[in-house]
């Protein structure tokens, strides 16, 4: 049996296992299954590896993009340099890391973006935004990082004001906040500042709008959540599990 999974904590709505077990099935491949890897640390992580034989590969969630560089024996380009990974080959014992969310946000966010989408703000520093960074980089799009806690390297919700929000067009939610069953919660934006200038993503893809993206849309800004950035990187993770060596 071809064995892969989800590696995260907790995984009570995962995405990955209802698409690979469906993808499966549509393949008609019978030795293949996709499994949730919910493990409150990752150190668990160890007994996966040495004990389920056939393991071939696993996505990786929140909240362990970073901590799972530690269990790698390769890292890509983009991992190295992003510092996340999310997807993982495993081949002859070896483990060889991969970003996939880079992919995913890159193809998904490209039809939306205008000529004046020359500076975001990238709301949360987890691992997805570090893939966000590497892309924007990558498009030559200035950002700002944002987070509860001001560093040299990010400034708090509350230092955001009109100027800021004029200027920064493109916005985009890397934290889980408006995510299921938590629907009523948003980042702490000045919303009133938002017009049709603005383009707001949000990775959160359940529920389909969040107060955040309903929020924009209503000052007139487009929106677009995380779902077909998800199937993007899925997808990716099928063509890198079974690429050949």
């Amino acid at each position: 049996m071809r064995l892969y999974g989800l590696l995260g904590y907790p995984l009570s709505h995962s995405f990955s296992q209802k698409y690979f077990t469906e993808k499966f099935q549509n393949l008609g491949l019978q030795d293949a299954a996709y499994e949730n890897f919910s493990l409150p640390n990752i150190s668990e992580l160890q007994a996966i590896l040495d004990h389920r034989e056939g393991l071939e590969g696993f996505n990786i969630t929140i909240p362990y993009k970073k901590e799972v560089l530690a269990f790698l024996d390769h890292a890509s380009q983009a991992v190295q340099e992003i510092g996340a990974c999310n997807c993982v080959r495993i081949v002859n014992g070896k483990r060889f890391g991969y970003n996939t969310d880079v992919v995913g946000f890159e193809q998904t966010l490209a039809p939306f973006l205008k000529p004046h989408h020359k500076k975001a703000l990238i709301l949360g520093t987890g691992g997805a935004s570090a893939a966000v960074e590497w892309v924007l980089k990558k498009l030559g799009i200035e950002y700002l990082s944002v987070s509860r806690t001001a560093s040299d390297n990010t400034i708090t919700y509350e230092q955001i004001d009109e100027a800021m929000m004029t200027t920064h067009s493109l916005v985009i939610n890397t934290t889980p906040l408006g995510m299921y069953p938590k629907i009523d919660a948003c980042p702490n934006l000045p919303y009133q500042f938002i017009n049709e200038q603005h383009h707001l993503f949000d990775l959160v893809y359940n529920p389909e709008e969040t107060q955040f993206l309903a929020k924009g849309k209503a000052q007139g800004a487009s929106i677009q959540n995380g779902w077909e950035m998800l199937i993007l990187q899925a997808e990716e993770s099928w063509r890198i599990w079974n690429e050949a060596i």
